[in-house]
């Protein structure tokens, strides 16, 4: 029985990971600060669905302060998924926890993955923010990355830094550059989440800028398979990866989409663009597709639904 690593294991992608893993029998270590970027108490439920289960261990605490040397003794897979999270708030003073969290922990960890015996996969959760206002789109990895938030130059930083330990310490790692994920457990921060929230509390949704920007949204088991296969392909070590959904999408187009799901009109309120967007994002996810075999599942019109039915759970139906 494999044993793995899930760091940011109460938060929105490592839960489900978690999940997973146990699900096809594997030991998981879940370790997380449980810190207050958002309300602990959705981290606490998260980590509930699965916390007295005989294979699993939470381990909570900071990973700057871990004792990693321990930790790694038996893992094979470490799935780094904590991060300082959200292009908006990385402005300012909050910059320091973006730092801290994205480049300073990533690189504690990657000290003590090049001495770690058993390890054969760090897989990395990047962003597609590294690319900014990408000059093409669909956006391949060959792109630059020319990130347009302090978001995205840490996320950069921490990417690059595993490159680093790969070519100078053999430290086995692949990154994953999300697009967009979404559906249940999302943070309370993200678009969706805010969306249809604001739908059962009856308040117009707030919009940034003409609402013509386009995402490239990803449901959260596309995101968790990814991640289970590029713990696994031989070919995926040193390499980076674009995960998304498949398709790009206009926001004013989920919005109608999101209408259809709930039932109503959805009120919108434009306010004005917010700094560190980037417009426009797709994925070229062929070399995902050919090396890892990515494939995505779902469609946005039933990733959509699956996200509103656990929204109403978890605020009510508002009904």
């Amino acid at each position: 029985m494999a044993i793995n690593i899930v760091t940011g294991a109460a938060g929105f992608i490592g839960s489900h990971l978690v999940e997973a893993l146990l699900n096809q029998g594997e030991r998981v270590i879940g370790i997380d600060q449980f810190n207050d970027y958002y309300d602990p108490t959705l981290k606490r439920k998260n980590v509930a669905l699965f916390e007295a289960h005989p294979a699993f261990e939470l381990v909570e605490g900071n990973i700057e302060d871990l004792d990693w040397q321990a930790l790694l003794k038996d893992v094979e897979v470490v799935y780094h998924q904590a991060a300082q999270a959200g292009v908006r708030a990385s402005w300012g003073k909050g910059f320091r926890a973006y730092t801290e969290r994205n480049i300073n922990a990533t690189q504690i960890l990657l000290e003590s993955a090049k001495d770690a015996p058993q390890l054969k996969r760090l897989v990395f959760a990047s962003t597609s923010s590294v690319y900014g206002n990408a000059e093409t789109l669909p956006t391949s990895e060959s792109i630059c990355p020319q990130p347009v938030s302090p978001y995205g130059i840490t996320k950069l930083a921490a990417e690059r830094l595993c490159q680093l330990y790969y070519q100078n310490f053999n430290v086995p790692f692949t990154a994953l550059r999300y697009f967009t994920v979404y559906g249940p457990r999302q943070r309370p921060d993200m678009a969706f989440h805010k969306f249809f929230k604001a739908v059962i509390a009856d308040e117009a949704i707030p919009i940034y800028g003409d609402g013509q920007q386009t995402r490239d949204f990803t449901f959260i088991s596309d995101a968790v398979a990814a991640n289970l296969a590029a713990a696994k392909a031989p070919e995926a070590v040193g390499q980076i990866f674009n995960i998304g959904g498949g398709s790009r999408v206009v926001l004013a187009d989920v919005l109608d989409t999101m209408e259809q799901i709930v039932g109503r009109k959805i009120r919108r309120n434009h306010i004005e663009r917010a700094m560190g967007d980037a417009r426009h994002t797709a994925a070229d996810v062929s070399k995902a597709k050919k090396l890892i075999g990515y494939q995505p599942q779902v469609t946005l019109a039933e990733g959509l639904s699956k996200e509103w039915e656990w929204i109403k759970s978890l605020y009510g139906s508002g009904k």
